[in-house]
């Protein structure tokens, strides 16, 4: 079972991933000032966490940081912010708004509910997924497609969008899944409207 101690800096994680949705509203409102605020926030993380991983504790990044951190990323710069923001600022950047919407909801919904589902109520875990749970993958699959049928209205791009979250979810990518998922998901949708 899951203490506290464990539930906690994973919600907080997940949430903290979650902020990416705003990014879609934001760059209809203005994509330049939505491409900006992303390569800021990328600068001012990788800057933070550069002096966090050389012993240095700049105020409240290095202290979230801190808390959110997995035990895999002890004592090494935590890249997963810096994915996540590359891969919807590429996502706005390469893709039709739609898609780059999708990719962006895909990333933060599906990636999220995945990983919570999978790690707090996942049990069912086959050797072929990687120690993926067949609950977290359905949780993923699930939301990205309905992701895509909420903004595509077509069955065939929620269902590629839901088949291409689970695929790149069993990839063994680590933090690099934030950067690849919106990519396959944007292009896909692309590809199929």
């Amino acid at each position: 079972m899951y203490t506290s101690r464990k539930l906690n800096p994973e919600l907080a994680r997940k949430s903290l991933h979650l902020l990416i949705v705003f990014v879609p509203p934001l760059a209809a409102i203005n994509l330049s000032h939505t491409a900006m605020l992303l390569m800021t926030g990328l600068f001012i993380y990788y800057c933070a966490e550069s002096l966090r991983f050389l012993g240095f504790s700049p105020p409240l990044i290095s202290s979230i940081t801190r808390f959110v951190l997995r035990k895999r990323e002890d004592g090494r710069f935590a890249l997963g912010p810096v994915t996540l923001g590359l891969g919807a600022l590429l996502s706005l950047l390469l893709f039709p708004p739609k898609a780059a919407a999708l990719a962006v909801y895909v990333l933060a919904f599906a990636d999220c509910s995945a990983g919570l589902v999978g790690q707090f109520l996942g049990r069912h875990r086959p050797f072929f997924m990687a120690g993926k749970s067949i609950e977290g993958t359905l949780a993923g699959f699930i939301a990205a497609a309905l992701a895509g049928f909420i903004l595509f209205q077509e069955i065939k791009i929620a269902l590629a969008a839901g088949i291409i979250s689970v695929l790149v979810d069993l990839l063994p990518l680590g933090d690099f899944d934030n950067l690849i998922l919106p990519l396959a998901v944007g292009l896909t949708a692309v590809v199929l409207h």
